[in-house]
C-alpha cells in the first residue's frame, strides 16, 4: 500500500524537497547561488556556452534592379530606401577595416614572436657558447693539472733513484709552480 507524502503534488515527482525561492540582491549573491546549484550534484554536467558567431554584413548584391539616378522627381520615400542602402555600406565598409586591423595585429603579433624567439635563441647559443668555453677552460687547468702531477711523480723517481743536489730540486719544483695555473674556476685560492 502506497503512503501519500504531506507535500505530494501531481506535477512533481515524489521525494523532491521543494527549494526556497531565493531572489539575489547583488552580482555577487546571484554568482553564489549559480555555484551551490551546480554543487548539489557534482556529477551533472556543467553547461557551457557555445561561443557566438561573429557577425557578418550582408554581401553587396550581385544585380542591382532599383538603380537610383540623379534625375529630380525622386519620391519621398526613395530617399529611406536610399538611407537604408548608404547605412548598409557604411556597416559592410566599417566590418572590412575592423577585419583587416585585426589581421594586421596578428601578423604583427606572430611577427613580435618570431623576434623574440630568434633573440633568445641568438642568447641561448652565446651562453652555451660561453659555458662550452668554461668547460674548455676547466679541462685544460684539469689536464695540466694531472700532467704536473705526472711530472712531479716522475721527478721524485728520478730523485729517489740518482741523488741530485738540493738546488736542482728546489728549481724543478718552482717550474712546476710556473706550469699549474692560479686560478680554478668555481673554486678560490688558499
Amino acid at each position: 500500500m502506497a503512503v501519500p507524502q504531506k507535500n505530494a503534488k501531481p506535477g512533481k515527482p515524489p521525494g523532491k524537497e521543494s527549494q526556497p525561492l531565493i531572489i539575489p540582491k547583488t552580482p555577487a549573491e546571484e554568482q553564489r547561488l549559480k555555484l551551490e546549484r551546480l554543487m548539489r550534484n557534482p556529477d551533472k554536467a556543467a553547461p557551457v556556452p557555445e561561443r557566438p558567431k561573429e557577425w557578418n554584413p550582408r554581401a553587396p548584391p550581385e544585380f542591382v534592379r532599383d538603380v537610383m539616378g540623379s534625375s529630380a522627381g525622386a519620391g519621398s520615400g526613395e530617399f529611406h530606401v536610399y538611407r537604408h542602402l548608404r547605412r548598409r555600406e557604411y556597416q559592410r565598409q566599417d566590418f572590412l577595416d575592423r577585419m583587416s586591423e585585426k589581421q594586421k595585429m596578428d601578423e604583427d603579433y606572430l611577427e613580435k614572436i618570431k623576434e623574440n624567439q630568434k633573440a633568445a635563441e641568438e642568447r641561448t647559443a652565446k651562453r652555451r657558447k660561453k659555458r662550452d668555453k668554461l668547460k674548455q677552460k676547466k679541462m685544460m687547468v684539469k689536464k695540466a693539472k694531472m700532467e704536473s702531477t705526472k711530472q712531479a711523480d716522475s721527478d721524485e723517481e728520478k730523485e729517489s733513484s740518482s741523488s741530485a743536489s738540493d738546488k736542482d730540486s728546489e728549481m724543478q719544483e718552482g717550474e712546476d709552480d710556473a706550469e699549474v695555473p692560479s686560478f680554478v674556476m668555481g673554486r678560490r685560492r688558499q
